[in-house]
């Protein structure tokens, strides 16, 4: 039981390590947003979606998803297609603000669904979480020692977020002009394009494989 969650949290770190588009989001909104209450639902809306992904991973839903091609190739197209829209988003931010925190009693709902959508409908996490930890969890067949596996995932998801946004407060604090926030902000975006473009390659190139 304790190496099966030893195994869940080494591995949950290694492929949470990595910035991606849901780091560099939670990141740029603790480095943005003004106040704690603003942040602290962007970041449980991360941490709840990872716990989402996971549980169902390690539930049996990756076995679905790899033996399904075509639902793979759905989920990589739409997190294509959605990271490019975040980037644009993120990149055309009033300078000094998070992404949709523009004044207004919605500005907090849209940003907490721009996190759940930056977690659920991104590719990379969802091949981290479904296929790399869901597959991991096949290695263990007692009940105790695939859901020891899948906490040990779940803690670091927990502790990254919540660190990444305390992190992001610091820089916040030292970035205090506006340009500065932007230039965060547009960081943000290129790492959420690069990832668009290298899952868009990927799906050339496999469907030139296809073809050929």
């Amino acid at each position: 039981m304790t190496g099966a969650f030893l195994h869940g949290f080494l591995l949950g770190l290694a492929l949470i390590l990595p910035l991606g588009p849901q780091n560099t989001f939670i990141l740029t909104q603790g480095a943005t947003q003004p106040r704690w209450r603003l942040l602290l639902p962007v970041v449980a809306t991360a941490a709840l979606s990872d716990t989402a992904l996971i549980t169902v991973a390690v539930g049996g839903i990756s076995l679905v998803v790899l033996a399904i091609p075509a639902l793979r190739l759905l989920l990589s197209i739409t997190g294509v297609l959605f990271l490019a829209y975040m980037g644009i988003a993120t990149w055309t931010a009033p300078a000094g603000a998070a992404p949709d925190a523009a004044p207004g009693d919605g500005s907090k709902g849209r940003t907490v669904r721009r996190s759940l959508a930056v977690s659920l409908l991104n590719p990379h996490a969802i091949m981290d979480t479904v296929v790399v930890i869901g597959g991991g969890a096949a290695m263990y067949a007692s009940y105790l020692d695939r859901w020891s596996y899948a906490l040990g995932s779940l803690l670091v998801s927990w502790l990254w977020f919540f660190g990444l946004a305390l992190v992001g407060r610091v820089i916040g604090q030292a970035a205090r002009t506006a340009g500065a926030r932007r230039r965060l902000g547009r960081i943000s975006a290129l790492v959420m394009w690069a990832v668009a473009l290298r899952y868009a390659l990927e799906l050339t190139q496999s469907a030139i494989a296809h073809v050929t």
